[in-house]
This record gives structure tokens, C-alpha cells and sequence, in this order.
């Protein structure tokens, strides 16, 4: 099961960075909708909540439960593109306007960290540092799946503000 959300993962990130790289600085700052996000600003939104992966070298412990135990209901609340959810503050993007090639390199960096952090650590444990609302703690694997099903959210966004596109 590992193995799977690692690849998951891997593969996730791997389409947002390609979706972002293939869009002009103009394209992804561009607004379909007063009121919506921009591609730039979802990409932002994503860097500061992927900031959140600093919870995996916080404090933890051991935990009887699967380290995947909470994965199915993560994926059945934020794949469900029917519910409106609303961001903290702490990872609300900006209304500026945002450099294609920073948001990149930004998101890359997070992204390998992740990856890097994941060969080497012990999934299993529980992150005790930051506890997600009506969910709970979850262990460093179930903050992997957290943070895939997190950006298929956003891919699903940013598919659908590129097709609002009017050239």
C-alpha cells in the first residue's frame, strides 16, 4: 500500500507541474471568472498547503491502527467536486500576480522534498503536530495521500479554468 500512494503521489505532482509549465505566465494569471482563482493562484495555494508537509518531522508516534486507515475518506471528501470547500487563511493565495517560474521552482522544491523524506522515513507514525478538522491526526503516509488527493482536487480545478479560457 505504500508503494501505491508513493507512486500516486509521484504521479500527481508530476501533471500539476506539467500543467502549470505548459501555460504562459499570461495564461496562468488570467481570470475566467470574477470571484475564481486564477491557475497561478491555485499553484499558490498549493505551495503554502504543501508547506504543511513540515508536519512529517514534528512530533509523532508509534499508532496500533493502518498507517492507510483514514486514506478512503480523505479520498471521499476531496475528490467529491460537488462540495464547495473553504481554505484557511494560513494558505489562501494572492491576489497578485504571480511569477510562472518561482511558483515552479517553489513547488518543485516542496515536491522533492517529499519525495526525499518519503524513502527514508517511517511511514506508519502518527504526526502529532497538526490534526485536520472533523478528521484528526493522521499518520505520515495518510499526509501523502492527503496532500495527492489535495492536488487532484486542484488539477481538476485547473482543467476546468483552462477550458473557461476564451482566446
Amino acid at each position: 500500500m505504500e508503494k501505491e500512494v508513493l507512486s500516486e503521489y509521484y504521479i500527481t505532482t508530476k501533471e500539476l507541474l506539467r500543467l502549470i509549465s505548459s501555460l504562459t505566465e499570461e495564461e496562468l494569471n488570467k481570470k475566467t471568472k470574477e470571484g475564481d482563482w486564477t491557475v497561478a493562484q491555485v499553484g499558490d495555494h498549493l505551495n503554502k498547503s504543501y508547506a504543511l508537509s513540515e508536519v512529517l518531522t514534528g512530533e509523532v508516534k508509534e499508532t496500533k491502527r493502518s498507517p492507510n486507515e483514514k486514506l478512503k475518506e480523505i479520498q471521499r471528501l476531496f475528490l467529491n467536486f460537488d462540495i464547495k470547500m473553504n481554505s484557511p487563511k494560513e494558505i489562501i493565495p494572492t491576489e497578485k500576480f504571480i511569477n510562472k517560474e518561482i511558483l515552479l521552482t517553489e513547488l518543485k522544491s516542496k515536491i522533492q522534498w517529499m519525495n526525499d523524506f518519503s524513502k527514508n522515513a517511517d511511514l506508519s507514525k502518527l504526526c502529532l503536530d497538526f490534526k485536520i478538522p472533523e478528521l484528526g491526526a493522521f499518520t505520515r503516509l495518510e499526509w501523502i495521500g492527503f496532500n495527492t488527493v489535495h492536488t487532484q482536487r486542484h488539477i481538476y480545478q485547473i482543467k476546468q479554468i483552462i477550458k473557461n479560457f476564451k482566446f
